[in-house]
């Protein structure tokens, strides 16, 4: 597959910058092969690629649960790619794919722990709010042990918990697994309104290309650890290839 040229998009000065990363597992298997790529300020960017490309070892690397080599940089400053709580220092949130509720915890205690490490008690009671605005089927179900949403709640819950945080960033893998096309929808186009009203940059793994390129402002492309194509998601989305391999048209 032959790659696009980089885009003006691409030339904006990189809030995470991820440089010739790669991976190894059990000292044999090269996961990731120098893959590099950037999320600007306040920019959704997705990653895509076919199951066991890699994509959601990029995320595991970039957050340090993986052991890597090469180097990334969040805001000018270096990131420890060893030390996992680091990344909560930076800023930056995590949403694994599978979600992590406390399932024994209420809705509204999952999205307290959120909030763990601030100090800020009128703050994190005001984006508790903010957070209940955006996820109104939450705020219903506030006192309801978090194991009985449905996993489309469960999902919302993940993202809310990450908000509660304040990131500057957020890393989302499979945002849309497990759930129905309708509530796949409504979740992109709150995590579309979440950048836009809080400028928090979001770099997003998703298998439905279609709806992260809707929302995306850039998008790479990975193949077998590799990134094969990069550019504006406009730009992706109308590329012959990706259409036939990744849009179904």
């Amino acid at each position: 597959m032959s790659a696009i040229p980089k885009t003006e998009a691409q030339s904006a000065p990189a809030y995470l910058a991820v440089s010739n990363i790669e991976v190894i597992y059990d000292h044999v298997i090269l996961v990731l092969k120098g893959v590099s790529l950037h999320v600007p300020e306040g920019k959704i960017v997705a990653l895509l690629g076919a199951n066991g490309a890699g994509k959601t070892t990029t995320l595991r690397a970039i957050c340090g649960m993986v052991r890597t080599a090469g180097e990334m940089r969040f805001a000018g400053e270096r990131i420890n790619s060893r030390a996992t709580e680091s990344i909560v220092r930076y800023g930056i949130a995590h949403v694994p794919e599978g979600r992590g509720t406390f399932v024994r915890l209420s809705t509204e205690q999952n999205l307290k722990l959120g909030a763990y490490a601030r100090k800020d008690a009128a703050g994190v009671a005001d984006d508790l709010e903010r957070v209940y605005r955006y996820f109104p089927r939450l705020k219903e179900r506030r006192n309801q042990q978090a194991g009985t949403l449905s996993g489309g709640e469960q999902q919302m819950l993940a993202v809310g918990r990450a908000l509660m945080m304040r990131p500057k960033l957020m890393l989302l893998d499979e945002p849309s697994f497990g759930l129905a096309p309708l509530l796949t929808e409504e979740l992109f186009r709150i995590l579309d309104t979440i950048s836009r009203e809080r400028k928090v940059s979001m770099l997003v793994v998703e298998q439905n290309a279609s709806l992260a390129l809707g929302i995306a402002n850039e998008a790479y492309l990975l193949e077998t650890g590799r990134i094969v194509m990069s550019g504006k998601a406009q730009e992706i989305g109308r590329n012959e290839t990706v259409r036939k391999a990744y849009l179904g048209y």
